[in-house]
């Protein structure tokens, strides 16, 4: 784990959001990039130089809460885009290489009846790089045990799982696994993968109507730091394809969630 971006919105936990990262990326040696985006339109009158001016402006916004955080020796880099942030993101991992994203649940979305915000829904949805959303107010701490869920436990990438096991090994955490028979499941589906088995410290298996009514019957017991789950299109957070945002109503995490991302299905 080399390269991790930061998105950065104008939600006030922002610090908070980048500290985390910091203190996550000293844990991997891995480096930072602080990202903003801007949108200026090509048919924007009067000066020439707007663009440059906003990207200026923004550069000198990011060094402002750059400085505000620890940086435990790790190196920050600034990274500006004018145009949308799935396609801002996408053009840095397709220059850099990116091997997470760190970001809060709402990002530049304020309503409180919203766990994944419009922005951190879209980049959720409509990007391969794994994500980590971190909840307001949380400090790294060492990522013991962790909570793996999903419908199926087929995977068609290995390295889908490469995040995961970089996090299992430093901390030498235990990864229990949390297979949920949902209605209309295949005998495929309750297949696991040997990577997944592999890591495997404990395996439980239930029957719910969804992954996470199967997330709350078994959180409690299992009293994990960090919540893993896949990113499909017909799994976790299947209403981010019918709109960008997942209401708490749906999904609710007091701890950080690790999205892992896998091609469409």
């Amino acid at each position: 784990m080399l390269n991790i971006l930061v998105p950065i919105g104008v939600n006030p936990d922002s610090t908070a959001t980048l500290q985390y990262a910091v203190d996550f990326a000293a844990e991997f040696s891995a480096k930072i990039y602080v990202m903003e985006v801007f949108n200026v339109s090509s048919k924007t009158g009067g000066l020439s130089n707007v663009s440059e001016k906003v990207a200026k402006n923004s550069k000198e916004k990011l060094r402002e809460l750059i400085e505000k955080v620890n940086s435990k020796n790790i190196e920050i880099k600034i990274a500006t885009y004018n145009g949308d942030i799935v396609d801002g993101i996408k053009d840095v991992d397709k220059e850099l290489g990116i091997d997470l994203i760190v970001i809060s649940p709402r990002s530049n979305d304020i309503k409180e009846e919203l766990y994944l915000g419009n922005t951190t829904g879209k980049i959720v949805k409509r990007t391969d790089i794994p994500t980590l959303v971190v909840p307001k107010g949380t400090s790294l701490k060492p990522l013991k045990n962790i909570l793996t869920a999903f419908k199926s436990g087929v995977l068609k990438r290995k390295r889908i799982l490469d995040p995961l096991l970089a996090i299992q090994k430093k901390f030498q955490a235990k990864v229990n696994l949390l297979l949920v028979k949902t209605p209309g499941y295949t005998d495929d589906d309750l297949k696991i993968d040997t990577a997944l088995m592999d890591v495997c410290s404990n395996l439980t298996i239930t029957e719910n109507a969804t992954t996470y009514q199967g997330v709350l019957e078994h959180f409690q017991s299992q009293k994990p730091d960090l919540l893993c789950v896949f990113r499909r299109k017909r799994g976790f957070f299947k209403s981010l394809w019918e709109k960008n945002t997942v209401p708490k109503s749906e999904f609710y995490a007091t701890v950080p969630v690790l999205v892992l991302s896998v091609k469409k299905d």
